[in-house]
């Protein structure tokens, strides 16, 4: 059996080349949800729901966002009318008074519908519209992903690392902000000067995930700020990941960072935007999956091999070398 925990594109990108290398109906998947956003009160969970597209067959893979071939009429129809209106168009973060009505899972993250700033789909927002009415009515976040995940035919066991909330909040020169608005709409412009993950104090992990800890577990090529940042904030998850087996992928080759905005996260973290600076983020690994070129020496068994994830044959190369270094952990 084995654990992946799931931030940003990475891990779903690796578990492409799962079936050649683990069981999928022995393999869970722990998903971050710092990344999740309310948007005109619907929940949105940008990390849970990339695994439940991509296992369940509906990812659009171009742009790793949303179902392959949805329509925007919706979100076309809002900008639409906020234009009419003569409204901001700018993402609208509700200020700290309206954070906390309503709900208790819609704090710290909630946006106004009026200017949305994420593309989301039709089919999409449908499946956001589902998850939010079966909170609404009582059920967990961990229940709600597993009945989504039984409509999409996963295969594997996808699960919320909590189901408390949990908001990634960056600070930067401009002022606070939601990851989605300093990475979606702006492009990380802004120059980062800390991150905060509001709420994973309070927050407890799931007995489902906890038992999930307990076997061997890969992290996939993920940011390690803002994908598994939340997670390891989440008491109890960075003390189980400890006890375990970890190998975890490097989303750098040196200081060359594959995608995203890990390496300005990083380095406003106080981090070195590198391999070495992941390796510092996660004292819990025990060994690490480096690409051929990437020099860097560390302090912990490493296997080597090229990390690019542009398919199935790549994933199921880079799974062989976790598996390889799995082995050494458990020599």
């Amino acid at each position: 059996m084995v654990t992946f925990l799931a931030g940003g594109t990475g891990t779903p990108k690796l578990l492409d080349g799962l079936a050649a290398h683990y069981e999928p109906a022995a393999t869970t998947v722990v998903g971050n949800v710092g990344d999740d956003v309310e948007i005109g009160g619907l929940l949105v969970c940008p990390d849970v729901d990339t695994v439940l597209f991509a296992r369940g067959g509906e990812l659009d893979r171009e742009t790793w966002w949303g179902i392959d071939g949805d329509t925007t009429t919706t979100t076309e129809e809002i900008q639409s009318l906020t234009a009419a209106a003569g409204l901001d168009d700018g993402p609208r973060f509700l200020p700290d008074d309206r954070q906390t009505a309503g709900r208790e899972i819609a704090r710290w993250r909630r946006f106004s519908g009026v200017g949305e700033f994420m593309t989301i789909g039709d089919r999409d927002r449908a499946v956001h519209v589902l998850r939010t009415s079966l909170l609404d009515e009582g059920h967990t976040l961990t229940e709600v992903t597993r009945t989504l995940a039984d409509a999409f035919g996963l295969d594997v066991d996808l699960l919320p690392v909590t189901d408390d909330p949990v908001a990634s909040l960056i600070h930067t020169d401009e002022g606070r902000m939601h990851f989605q608005e300093y990475w979606v709409h702006r492009r990380a412009e802004p120059t980062v000067a800390d991150v905060e993950f509001r709420g994973a104090e309070a927050a407890t992990p799931t007995d489902a995930v906890l038992t999930a800890l307990e076997d061997d577990v890969i992290v996939g090529p993920s940011n390690p700020v803002t994908s598994l940042g939340p997670m390891l904030a989440v008491p109890g998850v960075e003390a189980a990941l400890r006890e375990t087996p970890v190998v975890a992928v490097s989303p750098f080759v040196g200081d060359e960072v594959f995608s995203g905005p890990a390496a300005a996260l990083m380095r406003g973290v106080g981090y070195e935007p590198s391999t070495a600076g992941v390796a510092e983020a996660y004292p819990f690994a025990d060994a690490f999956v480096l690409d051929d070129a990437d020099e860097t020496t560390l302090d912990r068994p490493v296997v080597r091999t090229d990390t690019t994830l542009d398919g199935p044959a790549d994933a199921e190369r880079v799974l062989d070398a976790c598996r390889e270094a799995l082995e050494v952990v458990e020599e």
